[in-house]
């Protein structure tokens, strides 16, 4: 990817938290300081002000916070040409590559042009009631439907590209982008897929039938979900901070998004550290 000409930046910060937002209103400064044409926040994640941002191609996002704080930004930032940088204010930050000590560095590097981008695949979902879209929304992780705990099993008709796939009688079922197979599809019993992969993973939770395996499809298939039975307390999910109540015959359209999360990395980056280091892989 060729460099890009950082010409504005924004601050998104974690909610809540105090002392990322003292650093993040120090790093406004200090931005200002470099000429930056212009700087904005910091927003607070997921606030109206924050999710009602536009953003213009040469713009840096710079996220104080952790995983959830990076994907409420990433659910905003992927419409432009723009980089996101994740400083790690959160406990497991395994999107927010680098450590609070390396922010300033780290952000002279990117304005240097030293920098490596993980373009991550992010999904497009829609759910539909007859004719009537109800929702609609850009995930970076995953799309969830899952049943509340006193309900029943839950059957779950899967389609790609029109084609009839299987029934999956289950606790619910994730389809899950690569940047998500190590969240809510890891503890489902999903694999883990290199985030460059051009795939989806569909992972039923405590499926009835145990022969109902996780399936690994083309990130390019048309996924349609259709909740089949009557039941209460099924919820569509996205990214786990969007929630849709749903009923039997609503269905969930699931295509891949024409945008992307342009994640700035640091030089030889290694993915495999991250998953030794920050999820304890293979100990």
């Amino acid at each position: 990817m060729e460099t890009v000409q950082i010409t504005a930046a924004t601050i998104i910060v974690k909610p809540g938290d105090g002392e990322a937002a003292a650093t993040a209103r120090e790093l406004a400064a200090w931005l200002s300081n470099k000429d930056v044409a212009q700087v904005r926040g910091p927003l607070i994640a997921g606030s109206q002000e924050a999710d009602g941002a536009e953003f213009s191609d040469g713009e840096l996002i710079v996220v104080l916070g952790g995983d959830g704080t990076m994907i409420s930004a990433a659910r905003i930032a992927a419409d432009a040409d723009v980089l996101v940088m994740g400083i790690n204010y959160g406990g497991l930050g395994y999107l927010t590559d680098f450590r609070i000590e390396e922010m300033h560095n780290g952000i002279d590097a990117v304005f240097a042009g030293e920098y490596d981008v993980d373009s991550r695949v992010m999904l497009r979902a829609e759910l539909w009631r007859g004719e009537e879209k109800l929702a609609d929304g850009r995930v970076l992780n995953d799309v969830v439907i899952n049943k509340a705990a006193v309900a029943r099993i839950i059957e779950i008709d899967v389609s790609l590209n029109g084609l009839f796939v299987n029934s999956f009688r289950a606790d619910g079922l994730i389809v899950s982008t690569p940047t998500g197979s190590t969240a809510y599809n890891l503890s489902a019993g999903g694999p883990i897929i290199y985030p460059s992969m051009n795939a989806v993973v569909l992972t039923p939770i405590c499926p009835f039938t145990l022969t109902n395996r996780p399936i690994v499809i083309p990130d390019s298939a048309e996924i349609e979900l259709t909740l089949d039975n009557e039941n209460e307390g099924v919820v569509l999910t996205l990214d786990g901070q969007n929630g849709y109540a749903m009923h039997s015959g609503d269905r969930v359209k699931i295509r891949k998004s024409g945008t992307t999360l342009k994640l700035v990395q640091p030089p030889n980056r290694n993915y495999f550290d991250v998953l030794r280091n920050k999820l304890k892989w293979g100990r």
